[in-house]
């Protein structure tokens, strides 16, 4: 099932880290068959608060998902966003095309 990981980033503080993390997060991704879907977007919020920074990696599955999160690749470059943000990232499986809502009730 696709799987994406979905990153929410408040207080993003900008500088060389970010840029450097920026600038290397595309190649973990690519031998995981990972890509941006959403990337900091403009938000509409139509109810509530703002999140902040929404970013979406769309993964074929969960098992390629957890392996580029867990891939040495991007465990190098972790520390340059966690240490100038307050992140709260997580992976979430899709529904396919013909998911309907009472769907969960099952």
């Amino acid at each position: 099932m696709t799987t994406y990981g979905v990153g929410i980033l408040q207080e993003v503080r900008m500088g060389p880290p970010i840029v450097e993390y920026l600038e290397r997060i595309d190649a973990t991704l690519a031998p995981h068959d990972g890509h941006f879907i959403v990337h900091g977007g403009a938000l509409d919020v139509l109810e509530g608060t703002s999140p902040g920074t929404v970013i979406v990696i769309e993964f074929p599955d969960r098992a390629r998902a957890e392996e580029w999160y867990r891939s040495a690749a991007y465990q190098e470059i972790l520390p340059l966003r966690t240490e100038n943000s307050i992140s709260t990232v997580f992976m979430v499986e899709g529904v396919d095309r013909d998911h309907r809502a009472t769907d969960v009730l099952r």
